[in-house]
């Protein structure tokens, strides 16, 4: 049987330009930023802080969720990466600690930014991809998304040691430039998403909450994908004490993350496939179950055993994350899509921060290699939750090519 694929959709290959566009810069500023600040201060805490920045603006999730549902998407994406062009090029007048104070301030709302590209996304793609396309979408988006993590940093370090950050500053503001160019030319999102009843603002603002746990499948994946990404947070704190066990520098991880990245790719590639034969709740278990196989090695002491398990472990990640996407824009309706993509995005990232700030502590008193079977444990639990998930019917003759309004744009 052959698979719906999502490029025969209208307007997708444009989208698949745009996402090619952002992500190529996203990519190579946010590795050469943290670089930066450690050579303009030499601090290690304020190069620490540019990941602090790129955190806090999760806390805004609800409230771009909620934007993303109120005005055209469309507007908002080609806005949103208008406006990226002069706040990044405004770090070109960064030229010492001085104006550290600017980097930070850049860093959040450019972060920002990123839940805006989300939530509204999250409603283009439901807009123009049929069910049976999301996964095939969701699938080549997370493909080309890993597959630029691979390249994009050589291409910003090339370009950060070549010709210094202000080279890297304009290459990422031009990306952005582009990706709005391509964006203003997509047949979907023109239109307002039609508005329900209001129930007062608290509650659509926590609409998006509500309908991630209202659907038995979606509330069962939602639930999975919190337990094993706070294990995940476990695991980002026990890699550099791993290393060290192994007798190797911490510089090794520049070897172990492209490992990681190339197992995304080929787990992004096969996402749309599994997800679309076993369904989302059985693909996310599968996805989840290699995230905690990939981790295993990390307690052997070998950097060959330990890159093989990041491969496996890299394969996972897409595979767990293209399923639960696929799930939450199959359910939502077109009027909560922004909101609970965003809620979707709280639910994946706090539990994985609060779980490496704990590690962090639980590090100074208890082994790494206690953690780390704490955390392939939990990261078990998550994949067993998941297989509970009841497979929802997919309609594969709903293709919604139009706006909230039933016009086309």
């Amino acid at each position: 049987m052959r698979l719906p694929v999502a490029w025969s959709a209208p307007g997708f290959p444009r989208l698949t330009g745009a996402w090619v566009a952002t992500n190529l810069g996203d990519s190579a500023l946010y590795l050469m930023i943290a670089v930066w600040v450690k050579e303009l201060t030499g601090s290690d805490v304020a190069a620490g802080f540019v990941f602090v920045a790129l955190g806090l603006p999760a806390i805004l999730a609800p409230f771009i969720g909620m934007m993303a549902d109120r005005v055209p998407r469309r507007r908002l994406l080609v806005l949103n990466n208008i406006a990226l062009v002069p706040i990044v090029l405004s770090l070109l007048l960064v030229s010492g600690p001085a104006q550290l104070w600017l980097v930070y301030a850049v860093v959040f709302v450019y972060s920002a930014a990123g839940y805006v590209t989300a939530s509204a996304q999250s409603g283009i793609i439901r807009a123009m991809l049929r069910d049976d396309q999301l996964a095939s979408g969701n699938g080549a988006l997370s493909t080309i998304d890993n597959g630029l993590r691979l390249v994009s940093p050589l291409i910003g370090t090339a370009l950060y040691v070549w010709m210094g950050a202000p080279a890297v500053i304009v290459m990422t503001a031009a990306c952005f430039g582009v990706a709005a160019l391509i964006l203003a030319g997509l047949p979907v999102g023109g239109a307002a998403p039609e508005r329900a009843p209001s129930r007062g603002y608290f509650r659509e603002l926590v609409a998006g909450f509500e309908q991630l746990f209202a659907p038995q499948s979606l509330r069962v994946v939602s639930i999975a994908a919190a337990i094993a990404f706070s294990a995940a947070g476990l695991l980002n704190i026990i890699v550099f004490p791993a290393l060290d066990a192994m007798h190797v520098d911490a510089a090794a991880i520049g070897i172990l993350v492209p490992v990681q990245g190339a197992g995304a790719v080929v787990g992004g590639v096969m996402s749309a496939t599994l997800v679309t034969r076993w369904g989302e709740g059985r693909a996310a278990a599968l996805g989840l179950l290699l995230l905690a196989v990939g981790s295993v090695p990390f307690a052997f002491g070998s950097v060959v055993i330990a890159g093989a398990g990041m491969f496996v472990l890299g394969v996972g990640i897409p595979i767990t994350i293209v399923a639960f996407s696929t799930l939450r824009q199959r359910l939502t309706p077109d009027a909560l899509q922004g909101r609970t993509g965003a809620a979707a995005n709280v639910v994946v990232n706090l539990p994985q921060t609060l779980a490496s700030i704990l590690g962090a502590g639980l590090l100074a008193v208890v082994d790494f290699r206690v953690l780390l079977w704490v955390a392939v444990a939990v990261v078990l639990l998550g994949a067993v939750t998941a297989l509970l998930a009841r497979r929802t019917p997919v309609a594969a003759a709903t293709a919604s090519l139009t706006d909230a309004d039933g016009a086309l744009s």
